[in-house]
This record gives C-alpha cells, structure tokens and sequence, in this order.
C-alpha cells in the first residue's frame, strides 16, 4: 500500500474542476516523481485533528506542481488553512481530454474507485 504524506497551504486554483462539478484543494506538489490520480485522505489543521480525516481523489500534477484534491462531501474554502494529503492507492495515470464531458466522467468514476477503495 501506497503512503505518501504532504503537507501545505491551500492555494486557489483556476476553478475548472469546480465548474465540473469537483470542487478541488491545491497545494504545491513537493515530490515531482508523482503524477497520477490517487485515492486519498485528507485532514484539515484549522480542525485541530478533532474529526476523522475525508476521502479524496487527489490528481498530482508534476508539470504545474500541485496536488489538487477533491475531497469528497465537502465544499467549504480552505484557501489558507494547512492541510495534510496522504495518498493511499494509484488510481490510475493522468489523461489528456479534449472533451469536458468525457473529462467530468472519468473524475465521476475517479470518485466512486476512491469511495470503493475506503469501503474495502
């Protein structure tokens, strides 16, 4: 099993996969060996560790550096607030889309192998 630990400072991104419906969290990518999508945890620091960590599926961008994350059933801003991503499984390997719509049905997919995996 996969463990790879980061933390940082969420920064806004360009919104994209918000208009996708998959809201994300970016924060800047410290090991550029990974790429991919990942099924993931995150915990949020400004909750102090008083709450389980979320569900995330977590795309790693070597060329743009950062970790964009959708975590799952959560939608409140975090830009500024430290947060701690811990990949857990490689889901797949990153793929270009020319279509939005193929682009929103591949990450719908990446989120229901994320709630699998965490099911397991």
């Amino acid at each position: 099993m996969l463990r790879r630990i980061q933390n940082g400072i969420v920064q806004r991104g360009s919104g994209h996969a918000g208009h996708l419906g998959f809201p994300t969290v970016n924060i800047p990518l410290a090991d550029e060996s990974l790429s991919g999508i990942y099924a993931a945890r995150v915990t949020i620091s400004a909750l102090g560790g008083k709450e389980d960590p979320y569900m995330a599926a977590v795309f790693a961008d070597p060329k743009r550096k950062i970790l964009e994350a959708h975590i799952l059933d959560f939608n409140d801003d975090l830009v500024g607030q430290e947060i701690t991503i811990e990949l857990r499984e490689k889901i797949r390997e990153t793929e270009i889309f020319d279509d939005e719509e193929k682009l929103g049905a591949t990450i719908a997919r990446d989120v229901e192998v994320t709630r699998a995996y965490f099911r397991k």
